[in-house]
């Protein structure tokens, strides 16, 4: 798949600094947060549910400080100007699409980083754009084949109840608005501030039902994404405090790659490794962002 030029517009920039300050796609606007010196190697950071764009500035602060110029968009379904009504408009190959068109915009291929579902669309884009891709690192969520070989191999189906639940109309929704959702991140890991920054976005309307679209738009997608091979070199990244996404998976995605592929476990640290240990995290993207560079 290559991105339909068509419905591109180019990004909306600040006219003194060049900052890029939103990305546009088919009448979607995309808010991003454009940082680091303006000339440095460009890294696209994609995050994840329930979060927004802000779940990576302490990761972006340390990149810019190594050098790299960092664009961290809030997604489809993640702010008010880009949150369809219809779940079928959340399918991967619409979130595939969306980051191959902010690179685009962008203006030249970047290195591209996901977490969680952000780690979802980074796999899918690198499938389908593969030369707009420099390297790829997903933090959380590996390969959407291997995942999916994973629920029904090992014990990842039982730990994706959430997703089942998910699929339901109207009650997960009403359940994001109360005070049992920020107890359900402080379960997974979070820490009480980012529990309550995270739950209180999603209480409003529009937020919940785009972020709960990733999921239910699953069953709208390709299954060619659950085939396709990355020939970017992939760091995939995976904390054993994780309860949502199992080893099993991680391991699978070696086959997806073809090119130089690496596995790092993060000890004792939950799901939410951005904002958990962003200084490792860092570490590993400048080291991967160095090799790939050798190797290209």
């Amino acid at each position: 798949m290559t991105t339909d030029i068509s419905v591109h517009q180019a990004g909306d920039r600040d006219s003194e600094s060049g900052r890029i300050t939103t990305f546009h796609r088919a009448g979607l606007v995309f808010p991003v947060r454009d940082s680091g010196p303006i000339t440095g190697e460009p890294v696209v950071l994609l995050h994840g549910w329930p979060q927004d764009s802000r779940s990576w500035t302490q990761v972006a602060e340390l990149l810019n400080q190594a050098g790299y110029r960092t664009f961290a968009p809030d997604l489809r379904g993640a702010s008010a100007t880009a949150a369809p009504r219809w779940r079928w408009a959340y399918r991967l190959d619409e979130l595939a699409t969306d980051v191959l068109s902010m690179i685009d915009q962008i203006g030249r291929p970047t290195h591209l980083v996901g977490h969680d579902w952000g780690a979802v669309a980074a796999w899918t884009a690198a499938i389908a754009g593969r030369d707009q891709v420099r390297s790829l690192s997903a933090l959380s969520v590996p390969h959407p084949g291997a995942f999916a070989r994973s629920m029904v191999t090992s014990r990842q189906g039982f730990a994706s109840w959430y997703m089942y639940l998910f699929q339901v109309p109207v009650i997960p929704e009403l359940v994001l608005r109360t005070g049992l959702f920020p107890r359900l991140l402080r379960h997974t890991g979070q820490s009480a501030e980012v529990a309550r920054r995270d739950s209180a976005r999603v209480r409003d309307r529009v937020i919940a039902r785009g972020g709960l679209h990733w999921y239910r738009g699953m069953l709208f997608s390709s299954p060619r994404f659950l085939r396709g091979r990355v020939t970017a070199p992939v760091l995939q990244v995976w904390s054993d405090g994780d309860t949502a996404v199992l080893a099993t998976a991680h391991k699978l995605t070696r086959r997806y790659a073809d090119g130089p592929f690496r596995l790092e476990v993060l000890p004792e640290v939950s799901h939410w490794i951005p904002e958990e240990a962003p200084e490792l995290v860092s570490q590993l993207l400048v080291e991967h962002f160095a090799a790939s560079n050798e190797t290209a």
